[in-house]
Order: structure tokens, then C-alpha cells, then sequence
């Protein structure tokens, strides 16, 4: 149970929120303006869609019931995009082969994530994996779009970056953001709790 916490934690906010300012601080100090304003987007754009799906469904119950999906896990979807695209920066430099087995372990770590959000009843599986391909579509678009740039900082930054980050993980404070996003649901659509995935295991009235 605590590799599957640890997994968990390592996808927080707290964690992976560093993680893309670092990745964003990476590219500033190699002056990729454009690859920054790019990531930003991207990395951004995706953590409004998960936001918007959570607040859709805990402000006016849309989902999808019938595989239990209230909105893109955020855990997951920010794993899979920050953790491929910081091992792609930091085998820049190296062979080719490096660069492949970097970039997969970056993608199996974000697996592994999703598969925790699983396993500590978090999120159902329809919301952990729609997350986790959301944030691979982020750093996957990222990656096709940084492979034309040549001119880089040196890789050692961006690890030097991430791993005080990953190493505190276990011990990090989650950052109450479902709460947040809770608050501004109820306050949105007007009423007094917010909708929750329990609603669809209370069994419905009998029309007669």
C-alpha cells in the first residue's frame, strides 16, 4: 500500500506543479522562448481541461455514469505530461538510444501514477486513464514540437531542478485543490455541496 501511496503523491500537485515551473525554468535559461510560451500552453491548457470536467460534474452532475467518469484525473494527466517531457530535456544531449529509454521510463512512471489513483480508490479507472492520455497527448505534443529546437541548456539544470522534488515527495502536504475546485462549483452553480461519484451507488427511488 505505501509504493502505491508513494506513486500517488509523486503525481500531487505539490509535486508535478514544481516539476512544470522547473521544466518552464529550464527552457528560460536556454532562452527557448518559444518552446517556454509552448509548454506553458500546453501544460496549462491541460490542467484547465481537468479542472473545467470537475467542475461540470460537481456543479451540475455531469459525467458519465456508466463508466463513473466525474472529470480528468488531475494526478495523472499532470504526471503523464511533466514526467516524459523532464526526462526528454535531461537525455537532450545524449545518444538516441538514452533519449528513447528516458522518455519510456518517463512514461511508465506516469503509468504507474495513474494505476495508484486506482488502487487508493481515488479515482475510478475511466478518470485515472483519461488523465494519464491527456497528459501524454500534452507531452507528446511538447516533445514533436521541442525535437526541431538545437540550442538547449545543459540537461544536469533541469535534473538538479526535479530531484529535490521527487525526493521530498513522500513527506510533501497535498495542496486541498479538489476543495478548491469544490468551492467554486457550489458557489458557481448555486448550491449547498458539491455532487460527488457516491451519488451513483445510492440506489434511486422505484417509479411506479
Amino acid at each position: 500500500m505505501f509504493w502505491w501511496h508513494w506513486l500517488s503523491v509523486a503525481g500531487s500537485l505539490a509535486v508535478t506543479g514544481p516539476i512544470g515551473v522547473a521544466i518552464a525554468v529550464w527552457l528560460l535559461a536556454g532562452k527557448s522562448w518559444r518552446l517556454t510560451w509552448t509548454w506553458a500552453l500546453l501544460f496549462g491548457g491541460g490542467m484547465v481541461l481537468v479542472v473545467l470536467t470537475k467542475l461540470a460534474f460537481m456543479g451540475w452532475a455531469i459525467g458519465i455514469e456508466s463508466v463513473e467518469f466525474a472529470g480528468f484525473s488531475g494526478h495523472a494527466m499532470r504526471a503523464a505530461a511533466v514526467y516524459p517531457v523532464a526526462a526528454f530535456l535531461a537525455t537532450r544531449s545524449l545518444p538516441p538510444m538514452a533519449q528513447m529509454l528516458g522518455s519510456t521510463a518517463g512514461v511508465l512512471l506516469s503509468v504507474l501514477i495513474a494505476m495508484s489513483r486506482i488502487h487508493t480508490d481515488a479515482h475510478s479507472p475511466s478518470e485515472a486513464w483519461t488523465g494519464c492520455v491527456l497528459g501524454l497527448l500534452v507531452a507528446a505534443a511538447f516533445i514533436w514540437y521541442a525535437n526541431a529546437e538545437r540550442q538547449m541548456a545543459l540537461s544536469r539544470v533541469l535534473v538538479a531542478l526535479c530531484l529535490p522534488v521527487l525526493l521530498v515527495a513522500p513527506r510533501v502536504q497535498p495542496i486541498p485543490a479538489e476543495m478548491w475546485i469544490a468551492k467554486v462549483a457550489t458557489y458557481l452553480s448555486g448550491r449547498d455541496h458539491p455532487y460527488t461519484r457516491a451519488m451513483w451507488h445510492t440506489p434511486k427511488p422505484q417509479v411506479r
